[in-house]
């Protein structure tokens, strides 16, 4: 027996099918082991002996490598079909550590879509596992180990925030500076001129743009009024330009264009787009067939393979749509630390098309199958062929233009049109110098808007731009924002707490190369030149690690805890100021002379709203409340005493059952005069006294006697 170890549970039995019975295939479920928190610092790192690691079997995790162990003692073969990346690549050297398998000979598999010829193409091509990549990707962890812990415990120490990240910190300072721009934000005035003409039937509506021959900004009402005053009563065709142009579709989607674009269409969160995408890279269901659908969805390569194109897309696309139609694989521009070794994330066949597929997955799923269908086929086609017109009229001294465009040919939109932008529209018949009588005039008062928040999508592609993170991180790392309170996602749009501002602050003051984007994209390129076996990881961490500590240990020494803020009064029992407190359920008032001084201010309840009618058991006004949900209700005055909520006036009561002497057991030990009777639990049936619930007596009844219904 042969033995296959891959990351995912869901992936084992498609590959299973796939190689046959000589195979075994069984999951890691992910990182077998990771830093202790042993040694200095509990960091888990021996900065003593060149910054050695001390790894442990993470928590959780002894069962799995147990299993591991027993497969692997029984196989002739281990191989190694981890994830095709960085943390795949150290998944494996862990896997070979803890099975001891030699690193050197042990064969890994790498594929990027999980088909059947994929699978059998890195069977018979297999490598070994690449050190460069696990020490790149071992760096990266004691990165974020030795920031993460450093920092997240003097800033709950000093300021009570519950965590700080290499990547984290640098995102958040992005949303808070974007927070801070549209605080300071000052709108300013504008006026718009339009004008209308009549063209025949029709008519056709202009916009202003240029006064005298100058592009200017109507800043007032007056301006505007000089303006709308010198719109004769015709205007005057001067130009009229008609130009071919053809449009190009867009790249194949990377993990941070597919991010960006599933949540400007279907308003999908970052990390719901990852786990869809998930599923649909380990595979789904197809008319009986278990098949991944889309190639590794962790990506930051644009770029499609040729043997995709020449087996796949162009054979589809002839077939489909005609010559006319086929374009060619788009030579993407490398951006920041990308990895080409990688493909762009597509459809792993073209005959498993969106409408078939549709058939067999869910709603979300065909959604975003769909979509990354369509923009990588779509990126091998033709472009689109416009014409598009521009028109100026003039009339005294003021240009209008309209402009216009019209599809000639559709090229990659006969696949892509679904998604594609609708804002096409045709002039009507104009002739070049012909006047036209202007049917109306409008000036409307207009004011600039501040910034727009940022989205999960737009800090997905700042993150992207800037080198912050990985393809990998993106989703989770927004993700650990919001789960800390440092931001609030409402509809995927992103505001940063009053707790994600305080520590931003705190670290732009004390830590501010953390917060910047630069210092972070530097560790990344440190991190891609370690890959490429350009760089080493001891002279990585030195570099990183010196530098750091000693500033770390110059903050902890000046770094005082925020001062607490006073409230202006002070304590009724020792006269010491009332300062706000924060405690696990939100802030309180409470004395600044604690623990000698134990007070706390009790918050005196907003006096509910008499609605002017009286309650009809008891006599009470009614007032209006809310429940826990935020949701006004009108109820008794008198409550607990009186539980009455009006509209629950004809809910059921639940009735008392009452109890015969044939239901009575035996006589209650507890109250003396009640009797035990057989009842029913949520799950078991027991006995309990008639008197409740004035006495809670009860016994439970052994297991024969349960099915006694008294």
């Amino acid at each position: 027996m042969k033995l296959v170890i891959v990351e995912s549970p869901k992936k084992c039995d498609t590959i299973g099918r796939y190689l046959g019975s000589p195979y075994k295939v069984m999951a890691s479920q992910g990182h077998i082991r990771d830093l202790s928190t042993r040694g200095k610092g509990a960091l888990g790192i021996d900065i003593e002996h060149d910054f050695k690691p001390d790894f442990v079997v993470a928590e959780g995790k002894e069962k799995i490598v147990k299993s591991l162990k027993d497969a692997a003692a029984k196989s002739d073969e281990v191989l190694l079909a981890t994830d095709p990346d960085r943390e795949g690549e150290a998944i494996s050297w862990h896997l070979a550590e803890v099975l001891g398998l030699n690193e050197d000979k042990t064969k890994r598999l790498r594929f990027h879509e999980i088909t059947k010829p994929a699978i059998l193409e890195a069977l018979e091509n297999p490598s070994t596992i690449d050190m460069n990549l696990v020490n790149s990707q071992e760096t990266r962890r004691m990165y974020d180990r030795i920031i993460g812990f450093k920092l997240s415990n003097l800033l709950n120490r000093k300021m009570g925030s519950p965590s700080a990240g290499r990547v984290q910190s640098v995102t958040l300072r992005m949303i808070v500076d974007n927070d801070a721009e549209i605080k300071a934000f000052k709108p300013e005035e504008y006026w718009t001129i339009t004008a209308k003409i009549k063209v025949g039937d029709e008519v056709l509506e202009l916009a202003l743009d240029k006064v005298d021959g100058k592009t200017v900004k109507l800043k007032n009402k007056e301006e505007a009024e000089a303006v709308l005053n010198r719109i004769g009563s015709t205007m005057n065709l001067s130009s009229l330009v008609t130009k071919p142009r053809t449009v190009a579709s867009g790249l194949p989607f990377t993990t941070s264009t597919m991010q960006q674009e599933a949540f400007n269409r279907f308003r999908f969160s970052t990390s719901k787009t990852q786990r869809i995408a998930q599923r649909l890279y380990e595979g789904l269901d197809i008319g009986g067939d278990h098949v991944g659908l889309i190639t590794y969805m962790r990506t930051d390569s644009a770029r499609i393979s040729p043997e995709w194109f020449n087996k796949h897309a162009k054979p589809f696309i002839l077939e489909t749509f005609g010559p006319d139609y086929l374009g060619a694989p788009k030579a993407a521009k490398k951006g920041n630390n990308a990895q080409e070794a990688h493909e762009a994330i597509r459809p792993t066949g073209t005959h498993r098309t969106p409408d078939l597929v549709a058939k067999y997955v869910s709603e979300d799923e065909a959604k975003l199958y769909r979509l990354i269908y369509d923009r990588a086929m779509a990126s091998v086609m033709a472009p689109k062929k416009v014409e598009s017109t521009t028109a100026l009229f003039t009339t005294g001294g003021l240009t209008f233009k309209a402009t216009g465009s019209v599809t000639i040919f559709k090229g990659y939109e006969a696949i892509y049109g679904e998604f594609a932008e609708k804002d096409e529209k045709e002039l009507p018949r104009l002739n070049e110098g012909q006047d036209y009588e202007t049917a109306s005039k409008d000036g409307e008062q207009k004011f600039t808007q501040p910034p727009a928040r940022y989205s999960e999508a737009k800090v997905v592609k700042l993150m992207e731009e800037k080198g912050i993170g990985r393809p990998s991180t993106y989703a989770s790392t927004i993700d650990v924002l919001i789960k800390r309170g440092y931001v609030t996602s409402k509809g995927g749009i992103l505001t940063p707490t009053e707790t994600g501002i305080r520590t931003t602050q705190v670290l732009e003051k004390y830590f501010p190369e953390i917060v910047s984007d630069k210092y972070t994209a530097d560790m990344e390129s440190t991190l891609d030149e370690i890959e490429e076996g350009k760089e080493t990881k001891l002279k990585a961490m030195k570099d990183f690690y010196f530098p750091f500590i000693k500033k770390f240990d110059e903050v902890s020494s000046v770094m005082y805890k925020d001062p607490p803020v006073e409230t202006g009064e002070m304590c009724p029992m020792c006269g010491s100021p009332l300062i706000i407190r924060k405690g696990p359920y939100g802030t309180f008032t409470a004395c600044s002379n604690y623990p000698k001084c134990r007070y706390i201010k009790k918050e005196e309840k907003e006096k509910p709203v008499e609605t002017g009618e009286m309650c009809p058991e008891c006599g009470k006004p009614l007032v209006y409340r809310k429940d826990k949900k935020g949701q006004t209700f009108v109820a008794c005055s008198g409550f607990p005493k009186c539980r009455y909520i009006k509209g629950n006036e004809n809910a059921q009561k639940k009735e008392k059952k009452t109890y015969t002497e044939a239901d009575y057991v035996k006589p209650c030990p507890n109250c003396k005069d009640g009797h035990l009777v057989v009842k029913q639990g949520k799950k078991v049936k027991f006995l309990g006294c008639t008197n409740f619930p004035k006495c809670r007596y009860h016994e439970w009844l052994p297991k024969e006697d349960e099915g006694h219904n008294g």
